[in-house]
């Protein structure tokens, strides 16, 4: 794979400060694809001081203008789709067909609403006596995870973007081939210099740098909770401004009246694709007691159906880390019905597809996020009863209502503490806004409300 041995600052690939260097790992059998270089706080302070001088400019750019680039960035990404998708199966260990539909096509979407939204959106209105102007929060530092790498720079980049605001962008360590390319993307498209940047580098290095820097107004990040609480305490410091898009622990409601089959099948298939990495993951399926043994078999064998099919987990700490959780749900009591702690091959990062039974709310597996794939199957006995369990972790990003009436789901969904429900099988909308409640983040993305965290509001009376 194509590795830059730089860092893309001001319009141009430019020689790292130092010479550390990060291996990028192809997760399917362990061969280095690559290296980049490992950046330092001297490498952030230089792209942030290139975006800086950058704002002035892309601020005061016309929104149709500001539309115009961000279309041109899509059609490069169009264009270069199937690179895209070979370079995330590399580094992640995606299949290529999930790939090319999710990791490849979902960014190119996004990319361009958000074309057409900085063409459309009213930068300016009338209030009464006042007219409201929405103006760029400023220089963003973007810092994206591994799990779906060019989905959350695009998430991130492209409202920035529209919203007038320039960037730095540190993408995670263990997939940063699609960052750069991604970066040969904004170059191609003729974006001005100094209004996208890209630093590679370690989180508590570069990462840490980036959020810190005075000069950044904002700092959206995307990952795990612990790491955003940090952030968030940074920020804090500073009186600056975050967008956090945390962790999850979704629950996937299936109430009596619905169509079993459809929904465990659908409910085992969201948790193991991308091979369970999906923040957003329905990984507690929540079944009515009368239907409870009808429901394990039906997912246990779904489940089998998967195999190593899946892919594997992005690097050897995060299967161990799942292997882990298997582990300790079995310790705790939970019953295994399919997969388990064992590798399923030799070679590779692989995790079996697991499922367990006999789940009770109050297990780490019921609680903490595990990043893999694994489905814990809990039993309830009324709404109310469905209800507590679902809302009954500090996390609150996604989930799902399954009913054979979709009045039924929906009044059940709006009791729910999360930030998006997916109703009997709902298709995933990238115009809509995504993000969580408690502790699974501060702000939204994507759409119209992914928008508005790159603005500030100011009010002129007249």
């Amino acid at each position: 794979m194509k590795a830059h041995d730089g860092m893309y600052i001001d319009g141009g690939w430019r020689p790292a400060a130092g010479a550390d260097t990060i291996e990028v790992v192809n997760p399917v059998d362990e061969q280095i694809l690559g290296r980049v270089p490992a950046g330092t706080a001297e490498d952030v302070d230089a792209a942030v001081r290139a975006a800086r001088a950058a704002l002035p400019g892309w601020a005061a750019t016309a929104p149709a203008d500001r539309a115009a680039r961000l279309g041109a960035l899509r059609d490069v990404l169009s264009a270069r789709a199937e690179e895209i998708a070979e370079t995330v199966t590399a580094e992640l260990g995606s299949p290529l067909k999930f790939s090319q539909a999710v990791h490849a096509a979902v960014p190119i979407a996004v990319a361009g609403s958000y074309a057409e939204l900085a063409a459309t959106y009213a930068f300016e209105e009338k209030v009464g006596n006042s007219t409201v102007h929405h103006e760029p929060v400023g220089v963003v530092g973007a810092i994206t995870p591994w799990n779906y790498p060019l989905h959350q720079i695009v998430a991130k980049v492209a409202p920035a973007l529209a919203a007038g605001c320039t960037v730095v962008l540190k993408p995670a360590e263990d997939t940063p081939l699609v960052a750069q390319l991604f970066a040969e993307a904004v170059h191609e498209a003729g974006l001005p210099a100094g209004v996208f940047n890209l630093v590679t580098g370690l989180g508590p290095v570069a990462g840490q740098a980036l959020a810190e820097h005075p000069d950044v107004d904002l700092v959206s990040f995307t990952g795990s909770t612990a790491v955003g609480r940090k952030i968030a305490a940074v920020a804090g410091a500073a009186i600056k401004k975050v967008a956090l898009e945390l962790g999850g622990k979704s629950a996937n409601v299936i109430l009596p009246s619905a169509d079993l089959a459809k929904a465990v099948n659908v409910g085992v298939a969201n948790v193991m694709s991308n091979s369970g990495q999906t923040c957003s993951a329905w990984t507690r399926m929540l079944v009515h007691t009368s239907r409870y043994e009808e429901a394990l078999d039906l997912a246990a064998t779904a489940a089998a159906k998967y195999g190593d099919r899946i892919g594997p987990v992005v690097n050897a700490k995060q299967r161990e880390r799942v292997r882990s959780y298997i582990e300790k749900g079995l310790a705790e009591g939970a019953r295994l019905i399919a997969g388990g702690p064992e590798a399923p091959r030799e070679r590779g990062y692989f995790v079996s597809p697991t499922v367990f039974a006999d789940v009770t709310p109050e297990m780490t597996i019921a609680q903490e996020e595990i990043f893999g794939p694994v489905l814990s199957v809990l039993a309830y006995t009324d709404e109310e009863d469905a209800l507590r369990i679902a809302n009954g972790t500090v996390y609150g990003l996604a989930g799902a209502v399954w009913a054979g009436d979709e009045a039924e789901a929906v009044a059940f969904a709006r009791r729910m503490e999360t930030g998006q429900v997916d109703i009997n099988g709902g298709r995933f909308n990238p115009r809509a806004p995504f993000g969580g409640y408690k502790q699974s983040g501060v702000g939204r993305e994507l759409g119209v409300h992914g928008l508005a965290e790159y603005l500030q509001t100011k009010s002129l009376q007249f």
